[in-house]
């Protein structure tokens, strides 16, 4: 039976991939338009999500090609240079604040935010930390806690920008690939229960998000203020029914949803496209995802397991948390 290359990429993979490019480039031709006419091009998110989308394929290409084990060599000097970009963030004229949050670098013809280069520089180290010594990890002291320390500084300074749905994900991605590395179940349980109890006391004594937790739990309280955009979604996602009512149609769009091409694009997609459109799009997903742990559970080595396990969990974080929205 013919094998596959290293380099070669895997079809089934590639499929739902393909798709989801085609159903993202759609629904931003559809949901952004309405809010783009204010900067007075109709097309201004569409064209920047399409440098995007080249930008990612050169990525992509990139990665493909990319010697790992030189990679894993640079894992720890990523982990430095990205600890100094969060710190870099409070520099004035640098840091650029936005809604009372300092998560942004601004170079002026390019903006970006650090933790989402701290979130792939977190899962590069874990996965060459936890390689080297593998049987380790079942210490508490001298396997587990180290790279817990490293979660727990890169945590702290995120929550200092205030970033607490970064923090969410890395702790998730981490405990992924603990997991996968073989530590015991009962140390991560135990700091497992801890950073749950720490985000909940956090929730619950920092006013804006205790807002949105209440918000969340009962929307009509406030329908003209903290559950009007919550509000808004659902009748998005209400209002498509079974089949939606059809590509370009929605009516939620319009000034109702903010950030319908980002945020909110699900709500767009699901008021368009219906119950059987998100059906579909969730399943895409999940074939992704599935299809992508079958190829990691077949690499080579420990640290490309662990990396393509990050990875995959990584970018399951980021999807599952903008369906949530």
């Amino acid at each position: 039976m013919k094998t596959r290359t290293k380099n070669q990429p895997d079809f089934l993979l590639f499929v739902p991939f393909g798709l989801l490019l085609i159903v993202g480039l759609v629904m931003m031709f559809s949901a952004s338009p309405s809010m783009a006419l204010k900067s007075g091009d109709a097309f201004f998110f569409v064209k920047r999500h399409i440098i995007y989308i080249l930008f990612g394929l050169f990525a992509l290409n990139f990665g493909m090609n990319v010697d790992l084990e030189k990679l894993k060599k640079l894992a720890f000097p990523f982990l430095i240079i990205s600890f100094a970009l969060l710190a870099i963030v409070f520099l004035p004229g640098v840091g650029r604040t936005m809604g009372g949050a300092s998560r942004w670098i601004d170079l002026h013809f390019i903006s970006f935010q650090p933790g989402e280069i701290a979130r792939f520089a977190l899962v590069l180290f874990l996965a060459a930390s936890l390689s080297n010594n593998p049987g380790r990890i079942t210490d508490l002291f001298r396997g587990f806690l180290p790279p817990m320390l490293v979660v727990g500084i890169l945590s702290a300074m995120l929550l200092m920008q205030p970033d607490m749905g970064t923090v969410v994900s890395i702790i998730l991605i981490s405990f992924a690939m603990l997991f996968v590395a073989g530590a015991r179940l009962l140390h991560l349980g135990v700091v497992s229960s801890l950073a749950a109890a720490g985000i909940i006391v956090l929730s619950f004594i920092t006013p804006y998000r205790f807002r949105r937790l209440t918000a969340f739990a009962n929307p009509w309280k406030d329908p003209q203020g903290a559950g009007f955009h919550i509000i808004q979604s659902l009748l998005a996602v209400g209002s498509g029914g079974f089949w939606g009512v059809g590509l370009g149609a929605s009516k939620q769009k319009f000034q109702y949803l903010p950030q319908q091409y980002a945020d909110f694009i699900f709500a767009v997609y699901c008021e368009e496209l219906g119950f059987v459109g998100a059906i579909i799009l969730i399943g895409l997903y999940l074939f992704f995802f599935g299809r992508a742990l079958k190829i990691a559970r077949g690499a080579s080595t420990l640290f490309e397991n662990l990396l393509a396990v990050g990875i995959i969990f990584l970018l399951a974080v980021q999807v599952f948390t903008n369906l949530a929205v």
